[in-house]
């Protein structure tokens, strides 16, 4: 049985083999020997093993994990033995010899040793293989474009791309191995370049340039349309992640708001309790819609961030999993409790009650709509639902969702016909919510006066309940109906309605199947004379318009205008206009 020994290296505890870790603690005494009086000694340990302690962390799955030789090795073997080490061959004279095997991966920092703000664009530079200058270049023009739209972009991406801090970092976001071998030249450049820092500096900034003026011009535009293929993606990832954390805000303020309603029943909760009947508390409803959406939008935000920055950890399988888990119980809650409700609107119910109406036939029937203060002022109809406390201080539901239909008949006596028409999950659970609607009307001094409105109990819940009401009026009978009667009325004529809305205002004399209007204006005429022009005539008791070949003459009590080919001329009872071709004259009758 092997013993186990605690390690710190660079800051972290590791538990690791004895075996194992002889062999780390040779490997790193090796390459202590070979830096000897190296400028940069202490920095390049210090970097070495804040890598080798990095690539332990990626390779252990918990706490407990006990690091193997295996692990040494595959470590051993990232790392590398450059052969200008003067490693002492004794110490592994019975390892095997190992050969770097890094890859080149470049991933997105910002490079602050090369910026003018935040470094974006030298990172951006560093990932896509061109000159910062070229970047900095298209990301002014684009923000001039833009009209500053890329000034947030570039504050996004100042947010949520990490600083290249450590020399592992620096060499990953140029896409160089992280061996022994980069970090020594990495830091003996830094050295070499500014004795005063190490951390701060662009190592690859001249060398680049040297590059970058040495490739064709072709080379060139392909990699800066390469670039703005990129460049659209990354802005595609910037979208995604406004959207997702937009909505997951807004999700967030939604639960706490209606979620926290269920306990404290603050007034608005009777609006989704009078139309809800699947008995889904308003908590857990909005913990399920919370769930089924917000997790969707996690996602997108989370793929926004990936396609931003490469090197994004993963959230793991486990947490996965669960927020899939989570997911399908919640849409299968929602669309069950949303099938249970539309079964409440799926039958719906007709209650009729038709009665006579006495009043006298030799004068003119008034037609009006009425409302009650205390429920509304406004008279017009509509089809949604308010909640009101009636005269004795009970809940019910009010609604404004009345028609009004009128049809002829050969009988001498009117009738009104009251039809009440709900929705239930079957036909009798309609018919007892139609049968519990409160409409009233009367008839007094030959005005009828009819409700605007219908009510019924809360327990009986909005199942888009309305009244029709149809009048059946003798042919011969003369209406008026109120101008409020106007949006109750239908829009249009048919066999089974008489009155349209136009009809608002006037009195008719009612026909056989139509109307007579008695106090409607004059149709006015139009035709062409010989000539081909028009000739329109409008004549009314208060005046008259007559347009023609002549000009247009309008006439009143007050005012007689004309125009004509020969110019203008307007008589009042105070004074005369006249505008021809000598100019215009205007005179005084006093």
């Amino acid at each position: 049985m092997n013993k186990t020994v605690n390690i710190n290296l660079a800051g972290i505890f590791f538990h690791i083999d004895e075996d194992a870790y002889q062999k780390l603690q040779r490997y790193l005494e090796a390459i202590k020997r070979s830096f000897t009086d190296s400028q940069g000694r202490s920095e390049i340990i210090s970097d070495i093993e804040a890598r080798i302690a990095e690539l332990f962390s990626e390779r252990i799955t918990h706490d407990r994990q006990v690091i193997s030789s295996k692990e040494v090795d595959e470590v051993i073997s990232i790392m590398g033995q450059p052969e200008d080490y003067l490693v002492d061959d004794e110490i592994f004279e019975d390892e095997p010899v190992y050969k770097s095997t890094g890859k080149s991966s470049k991933k997105l920092y910002r490079d602050t040793s090369n910026s003018y703000i935040g470094g974006v664009a030298a990172g951006l530079g560093h990932y896509l293989g061109i000159d910062a200058i070229w970047v900095r270049l298209i990301w002014i023009l684009l923000t001039l474009g833009s009209g500053g739209t890329f000034i947030l972009i570039y504050i996004l991406f100042w947010i949520l791309v990490p600083e290249a801090l450590t020399t592992a970092e620096k060499l990953t976001m140029t896409g160089e191995p992280v061996n022994i071998s980069n970090i020594e030249k990495k830091i003996k450049k830094g050295f070499e370049d500014v004795s005063d820092t190490v951390k701060n500096v662009d190592y690859e900034k001249y060398g680049n340039k040297v590059k970058s003026t040495s490739k064709s011009f072709f080379d060139t535009i392909g990699e800066i349309i390469m670039f703005f293929l990129k460049l659209f993606a990354k802005f595609i990832g910037v979208i995604l992640i406004i959207f997702g954390a937009v909505s997951i805000f807004a999700l967030v303020v939604s639960l706490l708001s209606f979620g926290s309603s269920s306990f404290f029943n603050p007034w608005w909760m009777n609006y989704p309790n009078a139309f809800t009947t699947t008995g889904l508390p308003i908590w857990l409803a909005s913990l399920l819609v919370f769930f089924s959406v917000g997790i969707p939008c996690f996602f997108i935000l989370y793929l926004g961030l990936k396609i931003l920055i490469n090197n994004l950890k993963s959230i793991g399988r486990v947490a996965k999993f669960t927020l899939l888990g989570l997911w399908l119980i919640s849409l299968i809650g929602l669309i069950t409790a949303g099938i249970k409700q539309a079964a409440e609107f799926s039958t719906e119910s007709v209650v009729t009650k038709k009665e006579n109406l006495i009043f006298d036939s030799s004068d003119t029937l008034q037609i009006k709509m009425i409302t009650k203060s205390k429920f509304n002022r406004n008279i017009h109809r509509g089809g949604d639902f308010r909640i009101v406390y009636n005269d004795n201080n009970e809940k019910v539901i009010f609604s404004k969702d009345i028609r009004l239909t009128v049809r002829s008949t050969k009988d001498s006596i009117a009738s009104i016909q009251i039809e009440k028409e709900s929705k239930g999950q079957n036909f009798l659970e309609a018919q007892e919510r139609a049968e519990a609607i409160v409409y009233n009307y009367s008839l007094s001094n030959n005005e009828l006066l009819l409700d605007c409105y219908l009510l019924t109990d809360f327990q009986n819940k909005f199942r888009d309940q309305e009244v029709e009401i149809i009048l059946y009026l003798p042919e011969g009978t003369y209406v008026h109906f109120n101008k409020n009667t106007r949006s109750f009325l239908n829009y249009y004529n048919s066999s089974d309605n008489i009155v349209s809305s136009s009809e608002a205002g006037n009195t008719i004399q009612i026909l056989n199947d139509a109307f007579n209007c008695v106090n409607c204006p004059e149709e006015f005429e139009l035709e062409d004379d010989d000539d081909g022009y028009i000739d329109l005539n409008i004549n009314d008791e208060n005046g008259s318009v007559k347009i023609n070949s002549n000009g247009v003459k309008i006439k009143s009590d007050e005012v007689d205008i004309q125009i004509g080919n020969h110019g203008m001329r307007a008589d009042s009872s105070d004074i005369n206009v006249n505008i021809d071709e000598d100019g215009i004259s205007i005179q005084s009758k006093d």
